[in-house]
């Protein structure tokens, strides 16, 4: 998925129905509200409420675009 994908307007976290932000590093959609990533495998998303990994649970600590790390 691309940062500039018409997609990323019209996706939503399946918990909260929010905005969702495409974090690269991660090849995740993240929900800054939740602390959540939503796993993008093979250029999909994997938006189920089950699918949500909480931050910090699946690589360092500090993760998320508003760690400031």
């Amino acid at each position: 998925m691309k940062p500039d994908s018409p997609l990323l307007k019209i996706l939503a976290c399946p918990l909260d129905k929010g905005p969702l932000i495409l974090d690269e590093s991660r090849s995740a959609l993240y929900n800054p509200r939740l602390r959540r990533h939503y796993p993008i495998v093979d250029g999909i998303p994997q938006l189920l409420p089950s699918s949500g990994v909480p931050a910090g649970i699946s690589g360092s600590a500090a993760s998320g675009p508003d760690s400031g790390a």
